[in-house]
């Protein structure tokens, strides 16, 4: 294949009011395989689980890469070689530090910031940037998406919320500056279309009339330009452009599913496209950050599962009890072991995504590889508020000269920030930021 075709150059499958990103394949590269994997894109994302954690059942009791996973992180044990577990970190800023109550709020504010949150319910809010727009700042403009931010509670940026802090502080993850948040896209059809959409408002109404009106999929738009590309691709290719966009198809319909579900629930509270299962609801995020990732739609993303302080049942797991609730169990040994359960759902759904990234090939390597993905908590213990000792995991980054496989120990008595290892994640996207929030400096070992 020519490596100048059209379809090539732009990156895209375009139809009325559609732009579908083409994912990483090697006939579109410019000088094949070798040329590609030197120049494939990094790509980072952080993911945040609400009120802490059972941290006997999450830490393991051995270092280094002979470790065995305790139960909590027993879900990961098929992919535990892309895994860091990484223990002893702390968000120090997350503490009261003289503001009295509002730990639950202060850590979601503080967990990708390191900044101290001012205690205000108004509009005079301030904390700091985050990781992630830094990173959005310098790599942004190489990406149709400077960034992508994801949840699955529906948006509060203003109100009092926990203990005199405004619900801009609980309900976001990213901040652009100290007083500007990134509000998280909780409805996946929504996400969806901010990822496939041309931008074009005329195009993409007349396209989102049509699909409603007959029933098409956005892959019906590009479907002339997925032709003329698919002539062009050796077999490789081919199967793996077709498992994309039987991805991209996999999705719509269980958008599609989770909108026709609700309309049989006229009183249900959440708007349409949203699942009623909370389990398919995440997954669905999940895979949308696949696909953005895998698209080079961006790099850099953020996901806020669920506010810290969430009081959500969890029946997938048999948990009918709300979740900051009995995060409180002051030693009661049946909350602690309902605890732990809702601790594994998420779990398993984030090696669930885990298993995705890797299963999909980039060069010799994978997805995974070339992405740094942090997943943790602003709260370790929940009952007492700590904030030291952080659960925490980083995943993928084979090729950003990240070491997974391992459970690597930071001396907790010093309470090392977590911004270090932010500061490490953004050097290896080759963004030097001298300061983040509470940092001191770059963390090796990782």
């Amino acid at each position: 294949m020519k490596s100048d075709n059209s379809i090539a150059r732009r990156g895209f499958l375009r139809g009325m009011g559609t732009a579908l990103a083409l994912p990483w394949l090697e006939a579109l590269s410019p000088r094949g395989l070798a040329a590609a994997d030197s120049a494939k894109p990094k790509r980072m994302a952080f993911i945040y689980a609400p009120n802490g954690a059972i941290m006997p059942r999450w830490k393991p009791l051995e270092s280094g890469r002979d470790y065995k996973l305790p139960s909590t992180l027993k879900p990961l044990e098929e992919i535990r070689q892309q895994v860091q577990v990484i223990s002893g970190l702390a968000h120090d800023k997350a503490k009261a530090n003289g503001d009295g109550g509002g730990d639950h709020a202060r850590a979601n504010a503080t967990f990708l910031t390191g900044c101290q949150a001012r205690k205000t319910a108004g509009s005079d809010i301030r904390l700091g940037i985050s990781v992630d727009q830094i990173a959005a700042q310098k790599l942004g403009r190489l990406t149709r998406l400077p960034s992508l931010e994801l949840g699955c509670d529906k948006p509060r940026g203003a109100g009092k919320c926990d203990s005199g802090y405004s619900c801009a502080y609980q309900y976001n993850l990213s901040w652009k500056s100290a007083t500007m948040p990134m509000p998280p896209e909780h409805d996946p059809k929504l996400a969806f279309e901010r990822l496939f959409s041309s931008g074009k408002s005329k195009d993409t109404a007349q396209r989102k009339a049509i699909s409603e009106k007959y029933d098409k999929s956005i892959l019906d738009f590009v479907m002339e330009d997925t032709r003329r590309l698919q002539k062009q691709l050796g077999q490789t290719d081919r199967h793996k452009l077709e498992e994309y966009l039987t991805s991209v198809r996999e999705i719509e319909h269980r958008i599609d599913r989770a909108q026709k579900n609700e309309s049989q629930v006229p009183d249900y509270p959440k708007p349409d496209g949203i699942p009623r299962d909370y389990r398919e609801h995440l997954m669905l995020m999940f895979d949308l950050m696949v696909l953005a990732f895998q698209t080079d739609t961006t790099r850099i993303a953020t996901f806020l599962q669920a506010h810290d302080g969430s009081n959500r049942s969890f029946r997938e797991v048999g948990v009918a009890g709300g979740h900051h609730t009995l995060s409180h169990h002051q030693g009661n040994a049946d909350k602690i072991d309902k605890i732990a359960k809702i601790d594994r759902f998420y779990v398993e759904n984030f090696a669930n995504f885990l298993k995705k990234m890797n299963n999909i090939k980039e060069g010799e390597g994978s997805l995974l590889d070339n992405c740094a993905i942090v997943y943790g908590s602003g709260i370790s213990d929940a009952n007492r508020h700590s904030h030291h000792d952080l659960p925490l995991l980083l995943a993928g980054g084979r090729n950003m000269g990240f070491q997974p496989g391992r459970h690597v120990v930071f001396a907790e008595d010093k309470e090392i920030p977590m911004t270090n290892l932010y500061l490490t994640i953004l050097e290896s996207f080759g963004v030097k930021a001298e300061k983040l929030g509470d940092s001191t400096g770059p963390l090796s070992g990782v």
